[in-house]
């Protein structure tokens, strides 16, 4: 029973110093972004590398689960003879709801990708 006692005093000090560590690397890494030398060319070409690049494939993706969306709300909206909300639903659902999540997924498989095949290739 002691030695139980002892094996999880032991695993929270481990998990607190873990935690003690990663708190001084966020720090750390905070400190450096906002010390010079700034590299402002490398910035803008990530910012465009992984934002603007990706406008394309977000933006088809968006549309085709509007498409999608519409569609299931159709069948319920003519139940009720509101089909004339169904701009107003659609929109609504993919702003609020579905289109922050659907956004960081693709903008993360897209860029997560392109960025691990970019590191991959390096020698």
């Amino acid at each position: 029973m002691l030695s139980l006692a002892k094996e999880a005093f032991k695993e929270s000090q481990d998990g607190l110093a873990n935690l003690g560590l990663a708190g001084l690397f966020y720090l750390d890494a905070l400190a450096k972004a906002f010390t010079p030398p700034w590299h402002w060319r490398n910035l803008l070409h990530q910012i465009e590398f992984i934002g603007f690049r990706s406008l394309t494939v977000l933006s088809i993706a968006g549309t085709f689960v509007g498409m999608v969306v519409a569609l299931q709300f159709h069948a319920t909206l003519v139940r009720f003879g509101s089909v004339g909300l169904m701009g107003s639903a659609v929109g609504l659902s993919l702003i609020r709801e579905l289109g922050p999540v659907l956004t960081a997924l693709i903008l993360v498989g897209r860029a997560g990708s392109a960025v691990c095949a970019e590191i991959g290739i390096m020698r």
